[in-house]
């Protein structure tokens, strides 16, 4: 890491999420945690970029994400119709290029939407420091309403947590666990002594050299003109304290029979 370069850190929470790095009419999917391209959507909206607008030195971002509430998976039950009342056209298109009626007239189509229900995440950018304070400032005061991947999934507060002066992996490392305290409670009760004082998260890094690769590096956000390209990732595990040691083990020293006396 660069002297000249800093991490900020952003928590990706909310009802719902949806990260899709593929999408046809009548199905989108989700990935398991957000895609380079959603983020930086992200970020160029707090900056009030235009979508015609070149990612430009965004691409320059190394990014990791931490699983710090893995969510579950939610499938909207979604239709499409004409409100005209015509009948939905066909996939093919006609001689002169225009699409033709459906035969027979079909005027419902059952499309399905995916999301992440209840998931957090901690996404972390490195980059040179005065763009990432500029990056910090944009995301604290947005230009544009920011979403988790989809207009519809509002981020719940907070969404940034610091500019730490610190690698990818360092920071990564290092934030504590963002989940929510019914997570915290669900796994402090599921077990017991020493294991309840760290938590293992799985975490995805950019890396040159990484073992797997994703298409979500944006090349262009125009809505017509949508264009991704891979990048080679990393995947592995940080431990993180809970916190729940101290309470664990008054836990399992508690006496029932105490206030009685005996």
């Amino acid at each position: 890491m660069s002297a000249a370069e800093v991490t900020l850190l952003l928590r990706l929470g909310g009802p719902l999420q949806s990260w899709g790095d593929r999408s046809v009419f009548n199905r989108r999917d989700t990935r398991p945690e957000p895609t380079k391209s959603g983020v930086l959507g992200l970020l160029a909206a707090a900056a009030g970029r235009a979508r015609e607008e070149p990612p430009g030195e965004l691409l320059d971002l190394r990014m990791g994400v931490r699983v710090d509430q893995p969510g579950t998976l939610l499938r909207d039950y979604h239709t499409v119709s004409d409100y005209r009342g015509r009948p939905l056209p066909q996939a093919g298109v006609s001689a002169k290029g225009l699409q033709k009626p459906t035969s027979p007239a079909k005027y419902t189509h059952v499309t399905q939407r995916f999301y992440l229900q209840d998931a957090v995440f901690l996404a972390a950018l490195q980059g040179p420091t005065s763009f990432v304070h500029a990056l910090a400032d944009a995301v604290r005061r947005p230009a544009f309403p920011l979403a988790l991947g989809r207009r519809s999934c509002v981020p719940t507060q907070p969404l940034f947590l610091a500019v730490r002066e610190a690698a990818l992996e360092e920071a990564l490392r290092a934030e504590p666990w963002q989940a929510t305290e019914r997570t915290k409670d669900l796994y402090l009760r599921s077990r017991r002594g020493s294991r309840a004082a760290t938590v293992d998260l799985p975490a995805t890094l950019d890396d040159p050299n990484g073992e797997d690769s994703l298409n979500d590096v944006p090349q262009s956000f125009a809505p017509r003109d949508r264009r991704f390209v891979s990048r080679r990732i990393r995947h592995t595990w940080v431990t993180l304290p809970t916190g729940f040691l101290q309470a664990d083990t008054a836990a399992d020293d508690h006496d029932p029979f105490a206030l009685l006396g005996w």
